[in-house]
């Protein structure tokens, strides 16, 4: 792209964005309340968020947070190399 399509693709752009004066810059009201009201009103998107937080929570503490998990997880990518040693370039890769 050239600086002369550039330009005209700005001209065009200005063209198109109406004005905004200092008076219309301002909002007419605070919207803080508003936004607040939202946030306090129980919902049923957030009831189902809030129940499937405390579902990762418990599966967290349940087998992520356990050190035989990690030694688990590990064991299984050796012996996966060990008997696939084609797979190492995959690891790598994916690493």
């Amino acid at each position: 792209m050239n600086p002369s399509e550039r330009e005209r693709i700005a001209k065009l752009l200005k063209q198109s964005l109406p004005k905004v004066t200092g008076e219309e810059a301002q909002l007419g009201r605070d919207l803080w309340p508003t936004m607040q009201r939202r946030l306090q009103q129980p919902s049923a998107s957030r009831a189902w968020f809030e129940r499937v937080r405390f579902n990762q929570a418990w599966f967290n503490q349940a087998w992520l947070n356990e050190k035989w998990f990690d030694w688990a997880l590990g064991a299984a990518v050796v012996a996966w190399l060990v008997f696939f040693p084609a797979a190492i370039p995959v690891l790598l890769y994916h690493l």
